[in-house]
């Protein structure tokens, strides 16, 4: 029988208070010793979302690709390993017909071998899809309400603006002047390469690309 451990964080959430590595350690140690079990190797996923299933992450996959009939895994927290309830039942449905006990810490220990932790594993992963599910609902709505009042989104400032110390955009005089410029000159009948040409006599060096973003815009 081998036992291994298995321990996440995505980028955004390394140094969390309980998230981070460190902390994730201590406790499959602590909880491993209390059971007379020794962790014979930890895998290590780092900067992976927990959104991606487990053997779709490289840790996850070796883990997966080891684990033999008699085996244990131990995992701190239900979120460290699963974020999807398909994936998690899957997973579990893989480790139970393979002889292998799931520990999940957070859960009371082994949700393989008992019915009540079973149900809460389930019910619990239900949850934790649902919560990743309303915050990217709410990441959508906060990012439809900035694009509607105008707000900068990230990304490359287009030309003829600049961020506003209120996060809008707010128009370049000189640069808003240029545009006024292309404009004209195009109307007059001006090839593209006279205004680039024209506009870098000015200071204002932009590729085709921009011009046509420029004049697109305006349409």
């Amino acid at each position: 029988m081998a036992v291994y451990g298995y321990s996440r964080v995505s980028t955004t959430r390394q140094s969390d208070e309980g998230e981070s590595l460190a902390v994730q350690e201590r406790t499959l140690a602590g909880y491993a010793m209390m059971n007379g079990l020794a962790v014979d190797r930890m895998f290590v996923e780092r900067g992976v979302s927990g959104s991606v299933p487990l053997g779709d992450r490289p840790e996850g996959a070796a883990l997966l690709a080891v684990i033999k009939p008699g085996d244990v895994v131990i995992t701190a927290k239900l979120d460290r390993m699963f974020r999807s309830a398909i994936d998690a039942l899957g997973v579990l449905a893989q480790l139970k017909a393979g002889g292998v006990s799931l520990h999940m810490i957070d859960l009371g220990g082994d949700v393989t071998g008992n019915g009540v932790s079973k149900l809460v594993f389930t019910i619990l992963s239900a949850v934790a899809e649902a919560e990743r599910d309303r915050i990217r609902e709410r990441i959508s709505t906060v990012k439809a309400d900035q694009k509607t009042r105008g707000r900068y989104l990230g990304g490359k400032v287009p030309f003829g603006f600049v961020v506003g110390e209120d996060g809008g955009l707010v128009e370049h005089p000189a640069q808003q002047e240029a545009i006024a410029k292309v404009h004209a000159m195009r109307a007059e009948g001006a090839t593209m390469r006279a205004i680039t040409d024209a506009l870098a006599l000015d200071g204002h060096r932009l590729s085709m690309g921009a011009l046509h973003r420029i004049m697109h815009n305006a349409a």
